[in-house]
C-alpha cells in the first residue's frame, strides 16, 4: 500500500468537499441491532456486553474528544432489588490505535467494587432520599478506578470515585441530574468521566430479525429501545491525548474500540476455565457483529484483538461478500452490488483514504496520520475518528451520507442513525451515490425518545417507567 506523502487533514475543506461528493444526498435504509446481544455467549452475560460505542470531537469543547461505551442492554428501569451494577470481576476498556497497526497504544480501563450496607436488615436499595452519593440513605453504592495503560506504564486517572447509582424512582432520588453532576469527575492531566446509569441511546426498530422487518417492510417504526436504560462510562480528553506523538495537527486519525476482560472464566469460551484475564465482549463500528459477521464466528469476533482481524479468512470473505444485500435481493428482489465489496473493506477495515479503496476521499484513515508507517499499517475493525473534523452546528442525522462528515461513518455521534446509514453502506452508496427507493424510508425510527445534553456525558437521563409505561 502506497504511503501518502501529503495527507489530507479534512479540515482545511479539500478532503471534505471529496467525502461529500462521494457520499452525499443518499436517504435511510433498514439494518439490523447495534450490539445489543449480538453473539449466544455474551447474550448470558449482560454485565460484560458492551451494547454501543461512540467517538467524536465535542460539541461544547472543540479542543477536546468524548468517548462514550455502554454495557447491560434491556434495563428495565423498576427491575429491583439489584438494579444494574457494573461487575466487579470484570475489566472495561476504551481503546486507542494511533499508529494504524489495529493495536492499542492507548487503554482507558475502569474497574469496580462493591460497597454494600444493606447486610440481613433490608431489601432496599435506598431507605430514604438519596440527594449526595455520599448519603446515608444509599445502600449500595459502586467505587470505581479509571487507569490509562500505555505499553508498560499504568497510571491512575481517578482513584476510588463513586459511580452513579441506578434510579430507583424519583420518591428514592428526586434529582438523579444532581446525582449525575456529583458522577462527573475530572481527569488527571485534563478532561473528565462520568461512570453510572443513562437512558440508552441506541434508537432502532429491531423487527429487522423477522424476515428484514416483515419480508415486505411492514414491520417498522417501532423504536424496540424506546424505555430502556443501559450502564455508560464516559471520558473526555484532549485531542492530543489520544493522538499519535501527542501532535492531533499531524495525526489526527485514531481508530477506537471497547473491549470488557473476565477473569479466571474463559469468556465463556467453551466452558472450561483458565487463569489470567480474558476478552469476552468487543465493539468498534456498530452493527458488525450483527450484520456482517455469521452465528458461527460471533462468539470468536468477540475474543479477536483487532490486529487479528484480517487474518480471518471467513470474516474477511464475509465483508468482501457481505449476507445482507444477498438477502435483500432474496426478500425484496433489489439487487445486491457486484462482490468483492472492496468499498466495505475500506469502512470497516482500512478507513477511507484515496489510497485505500474505491472511495476516493480522505476521510478517517489512520494512513492519513503524516507519522504513520505504511508497511506497519493493519487492516482492523475499529470506530475510526478523524479529530481534524470539527463539530458540526447542525448535526445530520445520516452523518456523512448527509453531508455532515462529522457523523457515521467518521466515528459516531449519540444522534447518528446508524440503522439507516449502514445499510445504504452495505447496498453500494458510497460505490453508486444512488438512493434504494425501495428502501428510502428505512426502520421509520429516526431519532431516540429522548433529547441528548449538550455538555459532558450527553446521554439522557434514565428512564423511571416500566418500559410498558414508557411515553
Amino acid at each position: 500500500m502506497k504511503k501518502i506523502k501529503k495527507p489530507v487533514v479534512l479540515a482545511t475543506g479539500t478532503g471534505l468537499l471529496a467525502a461529500a461528493g462521494a457520499l452525499a444526498a443518499l436517504a435511510p435504509a433498514t439494518s439490523s441491532a447495534s450490539s445489543h446481544r449480538e453473539a449466544p455467549l455474551i447474550a448470558g452475560d449482560p454485565q460484560a456486553d458492551t451494547t454501543d460505542l461512540y467517538a467524536f470531537t465535542s460539541p461544547d469543547a472543540p479542543g477536546t474528544v468524548s468517548l462514550v461505551a455502554n454495557w447491560i442492554p434491556f434495563q428495565e428501569p423498576n427491575g429491583g432489588p439489584n438494579f444494574y451494577p457494573f461487575a466487579t470481576g470484570a475489566r472495561y476498556n476504551i481503546k486507542i490505535d494511533n499508529d494504524g497497526d489495529g493495536r492499542a497504544d492507548i487503554t482507558y480501563r475502569w474497574t469496580f467494587r462493591n460497597e454494600d450496607r444493606r447486610g440481613n436488615r433490608t431489601f432496599l436499595y435506598s431507605n430514604g432520599p438519596v440527594r449526595s452519593l455520599k448519603d446515608a440513605t444509599l445502600l449500595f453504592r459502586q467505587h470505581y478506578t479509571l487507569q490509562q495503560i500505555t505499553g508498560k506504564r499504568t497510571r491512575t486517572l481517578v482513584k476510588d470515585a463513586i459511580a452513579a447509582p441506578s434510579s430507583t424512582g424519583a420518591a428514592s432520588m428526586p434529582d438523579y441530574g444532581a446525582l449525575r453532576a456529583q458522577a462527573v469527575r475530572p481527569v488527571a492531566g485534563g478532561g473528565k468521566t462520568y461512570a453510572g446509569q443513562a437512558e440508552d441511546p441506541f434508537f432502532a426498530d429491531l423487527r429487522v430479525f423477522d424476515l428484514l422487518y416483515g419480508g415486505n417492510l411492514k414491520e417498522t417504526g417501532h423504536d424496540t429501545l424506546k424505555g430502556y436504560n443501559v450502564n455508560t462510562l464516559a471520558l473526555q480528553v484532549p485531542k492530543k491525548a489520544l493522538a499519535l506523538k501527542g501532535d492531533a495537527g499531524r495525526n489526527p486519525v485514531v481508530g477506537v474500540w471497547a473491549t470488557t476482560d473476565r477473569q479466571g472464566a474463559d469468556a465463556r469460551l467453551g466452558g472450561h476455565r483458565a487463569g489470567g484475564w480474558h476478552q469476552v465482549s468487543r465493539l468498534g463500528n456498530p452493527l458488525v457483529n450483527e450484520a456482517v459477521a455469521p452465528a458461527g464466528l460471533k462468539d470468536a469476533f468477540n475474543r479477536l484483538d483487532p490486529s487479528q482481524d484480517h487474518t480471518v479468512k471467513p470474516l474477511v470473505d464475509r465483508v468482501l461478500k457481505p449476507e445482507v444485500p444477498a438477502l435483500i435481493q432474496q426478500i425484496y428482489g433489489i439487487k445486491a452490488p457486484a462482490t468483492p465489496r472492496r468499498d466495505l473493506a475500506e469502512i470497516f477495515l482500512t478507513g477511507i483514504a484515496k489510497s485505500t479503496g474505491p472511495i476516493k476521499a480522505d476521510l478517517n484513515s489512520q494512513l492519513l496520520n503524516k507519522d504513520v508507517s505504511a508497511k506497519r499499517f493493519t487492516p482492523a475493525e475499529t470506530l475510526r475518528l478523524n479529530m481534524a473534523v470539527p463539530a458540526a452546528a447542525r448535526p445530520n442525522r445520516l452523518g456523512v451520507l448527509g453531508g455532515d462528515l462529522q457523523g457515521f461513518p467518521n466515528g459516531r455521534r449519540l444522534g447518528d442513525d446508524v440503522i439507516d446509514i449502514a445499510l445504504q453502506a452495505l447496498e453500494g452508496a458510497a460505490q453508486t451515490g444512488k438512493l434504494v427507493p425501495a428502501l428510502a424510508n428505512g426502520d421509520g425510527v429516526n431519532a431516540n425518545e429522548s433529547a441528548f445534553g449538550g455538555t459532558f456525558p450527553y446521554v439522557a437521563l434514565p428512564h423511571t417507567a416500566s418500559v410498558n409505561q414508557a411515553g
